[in-house]
Parts: C-alpha cells; sequence; structure tokens
C-alpha cells in the first residue's frame, strides 16, 4: 500500500504551469478573503436598505466569517474524498451561485443566508488552494515564496476588499459588492478545470465526519450569537448564558468526537504535539481579531463620525493595502534566512503600534494626520505576519500534515476575526458614544496583538543552514 507521504509529492511541473497555479490559487483565495471586508463599507447603505438593526448588522459580516471558519476543516476532508479538482471547482461554483443570491437579496434574512452559503463555498476553496500549494511547491525556497505571495493575498484582500466596497457601493450599489464576484467565479472556473489536477494522496476512501464539521460551526455560531446578544440582554442574562453555555458543550463535543468517536477525525489532536502549530494558531487566532475588528470598526468611525462617504472610506484604505502587499513580498524573501519568529515578533509589535495610533483617533482627526500613518504602520506588520504565519505553523511537519495545518491556521484566523468582532462589538456598544466605542475597540485589538507576542516566541526561529 503507497504511503501518504510518498504520494503527496507529485511531480514538479514546468515553470510556466506552476506560475499559472500559483495565480489561480492567489486569485481564487484573494476572493475569498475580499468578501470578509467587502461588506464593511456598504453597511451603512446596507443597514439602510434592508432595515437590518444594530446589533444584527454584524451577522452581515459574521455569518459569512462563521461558516467559512466551521466548515474550513470539513472543506478540507472534501478534498481528500471527492479530488481537490472537483472540490475546487465545486466551491467557486457555490461561492459565484451565493454571491448571486446575496446581490438580488430583497431581505435581511435573504442577506445573511446568502453570506452564510457564501461562507461554506469559501470553507471549501480555501483548503483546496493550499493543499495545491503544498504539493506543487516542494522545496523550502519555492514554498516560501509561494506562501509569501499567498499571505500577501490573505492580507492585502482585507484592505482592497474595503476599497472596492467603497467604490462599488458609492458609484453603482451596494449589491455589486456581491455581483462583482459572478464574473470573477466564471473566469475562476474556466481556468482551474484548466490547470488544477487531482493528485493521489493515498487518503481516498476515508469516512467523512459530519459530526465533527457541524459541531464546530454550531458551537461558534452560538458564541458568536451569545455576545453578539449581550447589548441587548447583557452578560448575566439567561439568554447570554444559554447560547455561551450551549456553545462550550457543543464544542466540548466537537473536541470529544475528534478525540475518541471518530473513525477518521477532522482534526486530529495529535497536531497540537508539535510547539509550532500551537503557537502559529494562537498568533493569527488574536491577528485575525485585532484585524477584523480594524477594518470594521475604523469603516464606521471614518464613515459615522468622520463623514466620509462610501468612496472615499475605501481609498482611505489603499496605502494600507499597498504596505500590505510590498512587506508580505519583502518578508518572503526574508523568511529562509531569518525564521518565522523574528518576523512575527516584528510584524505584531508593529500591528500594535499602528492600532494603538489610531486608538488616538477623534473627531477633528484627518486623513493625514490621523490615518495614514497608523495604517500603514498596520500594513507592513501585517505583512511579515502573514507571510510567515503558514511558514511556522507547517515547520518541521511531514507532508502529510502540512495540508492539515495550513487548513487549521486558516480555519483559526477567520475564527479569531468572528469571535474578536463580535466581543468587540459588544464591548463598543456599551461605550458612552459611537465614536468612544470605536476607539475603544481599536485599542483593545492593538492590546491583543501585543499578548500575542508571546505565542510568537515560541514560533520556530532561523533555520539551521542560515544560523550556521
Amino acid at each position: 500500500m503507497t504511503s501518504e507521504t510518498s504520494t503527496s509529492s507529485p511531480p514538479a511541473p514546468a515553470r510556466q504551469a506552476t506560475g499559472l497555479i500559483l495565480a489561480v490559487c492567489c486569485a481564487a483565495q484573494f476572493m475569498v478573503v475580499l468578501d470578509v471586508s467587502i461588506v464593511n463599507v456598504a453597511l451603512p447603505t446596507i443597514r439602510t436598505s434592508l432595515g437590518f438593526d444594530a446589533p444584527g448588522l454584524q451577522w452581515v459580516v459574521n455569518a459569512y466569517t462563521i461558516a467559512f471558519a466551521g466548515f474550513l476543516l470539513l472543506g478540507g476532508r472534501l478534498a481528500d474524498l471527492f479530488g481537490r479538482r472537483r472540490t475546487f471547482l465545486t466551491g467557486i461554483a457555490v461561492f459565484t451561485a451565493a454571491s448571486l443570491l446575496g446581490g438580488l437579496a430583497n431581505s435581511a434574512t435573504l442577506l445573511v443566508v446568502a453570506r452564510a452559503i457564501q461562507g461554506l463555498g469559501a470553507a471549501v476553496v480555501a483548503p483546496a488552494t493550499l493543499t495545491v500549494l503544498a504539493t506543487t511547491f516542494t522545496t523550502p525556497e519555492t514554498r516560501a515564496r509561494a506562501f509569501g505571495i499567498w499571505g500577501g493575498v490573505v492580507g492585502a484582500g482585507g484592505a482592497v476588499g474595503s476599497l472596492a466596497g467603497g467604490l462599488l457601493t458609492g458609484l453603482l450599489s451596494w449589491r455589486w459588492i456581491l455581483f462583482i464576484n459572478v464574473p470573477i467565479g466564471v473566469v475562476l472556473l474556466v481556468l482551474a478545470a484548466r490547470v488544477v489536477s487531482d493528485v493521489d494522496t493515498g487518503r481516498r476512501g476515508r469516512t467523512l465526519d459530519v459530526w465533527g464539521g457541524l459541531s464546530a460551526t454550531v458551537g461558534v455560531m452560538a458564541l458568536v450569537y451569545g455576545i453578539v446578544g449581550t447589548e441587548a440582554h447583557g452578560w448575566a442574562s439567561v439568554h447570554t448564558l444559554v447560547a455561551l453555555g450551549g456553545g462550550v458543550v457543543v464544542l466540548a463535543f466537537f473536541v470529544l468526537d475528534q478525540a475518541r468517536l471518530a473513525k477518521d477525525p477532522l482534526l486530529p489532536l495529535s497536531i497540537f504535539r508539535h510547539r509550532n502549530v500551537v503557537a502559529a494558531n494562537l498568533v493569527v487566532f488574536a491577528s485575525g481579531a485585532a484585524l477584523f475588528a480594524m477594518f470594521y470598526f475604523l469603516t464606521l468611525f471614518l464613515q459615522q463620525v468622520l463623514a466620509y462617504g462610501p468612496v472615499a472610506a475605501g481609498l482611505a484604505y489603499l496605502p494600507l493595502a499597498a504596505a500590505l502587499t510590498v512587506s508580505a513580498r519583502g518578508s518572503a524573501k526574508l523568511l529562509p534566512k531569518w525564521g518565522p519568529r523574528t518576523l512575527l515578533l516584528g510584524g505584531l509589535a508593529l500591528t500594535a503600534i499602528g492600532l494603538g495610533w489610531l486608538a488616538l483617533l477623534t473627531t477633528t482627526s484627518t486623513f493625514a494626520g490621523g490615518v495614514l500613518g497608523p495604517t500603514v504602520v498596520v500594513g507592513i506588520g501585517q505583512g511579515a505576519v502573514m507571510a510567515s504565519a503558514t511558514m511556522a505553523g507547517t515547520a518541521g511537519l511531514p507532508m502529510n500534515q502540512a495540508g492539515l495545518a495550513s487548513g487549521l491556521i486558516n480555519a483559526t484566523r477567520q475564527l479569531g476575526g468572528a469571535i474578536g468582532l463580535a466581543a468587540l462589538a459588544a464591548v463598543a456598544a456599551g461605550a458612552r458614544s459611537p465614536e468612544s466605542g470605536y476607539v475603544l475597540a481599536l485599542a483593545i485589538a492593538a492590546i491583543i496583538a501585543v499578548v500575542a507576542l508571546a505565542a510568537a516566541a515560541a514560533a520556530p526561529g532561523k533555520p539551521r543552514s542560515a544560523a550556521g
């Protein structure tokens, strides 16, 4: 019987083919990450158009991120069972159809449902992109470059999403933040059908842990629902305690299922015996919480306090996107020499400084004096984090665990974003005024980045060849 390790490294394709594969994977990942933040600038318009209340508005963002995070591990197993090509194409098709449905939504409920289906499609696509990259780029140098570019795309997607959301909302309609995915999805379907092929990983025939996927998603959703509801019900209310308690119980079942019940668990708990896996996931959880909060609360501050229009609010993120992209590319080149730990520590420190700087915003702040500098600093910091986190979380692992570890990091980032945003939105809602709530949330996001430095210190250091 062929082992997983020996069958998971296919022959290296030609350079032109690998370039196209990298482009398709990054474009697909860019699209699914873009939709985390592309709605932020349009939220005030969506609220007016479809009649959302303030707590419910978060679900336009969180319905997507929760479904994305909860089903990522399940999506990765689908690729094992049915092949990465078929799974990749199915995920793109589901994402594209859900985008069309969301753009046509005539009620708040339908939009939230469409966003959740989008998240499900994204959860199928994202692990497939990582699997393709991990099996296409097999040397440390080429993998560092590919993951560096992929990481830059992940980070830049958030900033570009805000820019694209502002332009589309201001020039056309909020519905076009969803309609725009339709032609992109069609092009990706055509290209992916040509360049993405199946690779025998020796994992066919394994069972699908449906209970694991459902319990992870339901548990996270219950936690976020309970946190969001604190604005109306309070932390000590029956409503909140039942939701949070239910979420904890369901997630405890998920752990039990993975440890004892599932024949082929989505998340073998043995992966957490590796210190670098634990460290990298703690870093990306905190980083996701801080970054999602920044996009959400800074956008609201720009529009509702500083009276920016959608286009102006979107353009305000352009320097951040540029800084993040340049930083991610530069960090990818430094990874083989410096190792992930140095870049993670430096990136988180810059992220904390930038977020703390943003927390000083006032009602009289200008773009040049209060927004430009800190967003560039955050962009540089997050570029370094995005480029090195995946390498940190997969360092030293056998090939047959690299895909699992990469998918786990992706899930943890989305989970951190969903839970962090819900918690900070609840805190901001209790402030004496909207603007004070926004800056308080940004200040707490900076503290989260500082706390994550402790986890980053446990990440892999300088490679032995470079250290010598």
